[in-house]
């Protein structure tokens, strides 16, 4: 399982709202993607099929930037229109 660092920000601002505390062995088994170069080819990519939020935008950029083959690759989200766009892109959803 990969993602974006973001993800980490997302998770814990979510305990926050809740009131709960954050363990980082809640997400022991994902591999964080760390980027080496802007993500502006893929954000443009995203764009072209979508609009999407800049949080969205970017789990989405930063899967097309670690996917070799997304068709390969399945994007777990809960929101509906980041869902939409990955599978627009070829993402499995």
């Amino acid at each position: 399982m990969l993602s974006s660092n973001l993800l980490e920000a997302e998770i814990r601002s979510a305990f926050a709202r809740e009131g709960r505390v954050y363990s980082a062995n809640l997400v022991p088994r994902i591999t964080w993607i760390y980027l080496s170069r802007p993500l502006s080819a893929e954000i443009g990519a995203v764009l072209r099929v979508g609009y999407l939020r800049g949080a969205d935008l970017w789990h989405v950029a930063a899967a097309l930037y670690q996917a070799d083959d997304p068709r390969k690759v399945t994007f777990v989200t809960m929101d509906n229109r980041q869902r939409a766009v990955a599978a627009a892109l070829g993402f499995q959803t």
